[in-house]
């Protein structure tokens, strides 16, 4: 199963590795592949200083960490993905968070299902007609 995995959720794995979030994004051996796009890397960047105060890792642990969850991702750069997606995407986004366009249509681009923890996103989404997520309790099922 293709999965587009967005901010909140590689935040949440990586500040509480052992959560179920954690649990399923590292999971060796797992029929689920996880996707992104390059967006995630920077606001990982941006926001690391935030993650380190609220996290009890050393700087090196938290590197490593991270390495480890970019490592169970495949990062697509969004030049790839196509035009429709993209503007499709903009469309669905531009009134609840243009933040995640680039989730949305890396979405519609693997034909997968998007990850995402952020409750706006997904009313508002459902909300016009766009339901491709995915839960937490869908993917430890699948995961197991």
């Amino acid at each position: 199963m293709r999965i587009v995995v967005d901010t909140n959720i590689v935040f949440s794995a990586i500040l509480n590795t052992e959560s179920k979030i954690g649990t399923i994004l590292l999971k060796p051996g797992t029929r689920l592949n996880f996707y992104s796009t390059f967006q995630l890397n920077n606001e990982i960047e941006e926001h690391k200083n935030k993650i380190l105060k609220l996290s009890p890792y050393s700087i090196t642990e938290l590197e490593r960490i991270i390495q480890l969850v970019k490592q169970r991702i495949r990062f697509i750069d969004p030049v790839f993905i196509k035009k429709s997606h993209l503007e499709m995407a903009e469309e669905l986004t531009k009134d609840v968070d243009v933040d995640d366009t680039e989730f949305v249509a890396l979405t519609e681009h693997i034909n997968g299902y998007l990850w995402s923890g952020d409750k706006k996103l997904r009313t508002g989404l459902i909300n016009k007609g766009w339901d491709k997520f995915v839960t937490i309790d869908q993917l430890y099922e699948l995961s197991g």
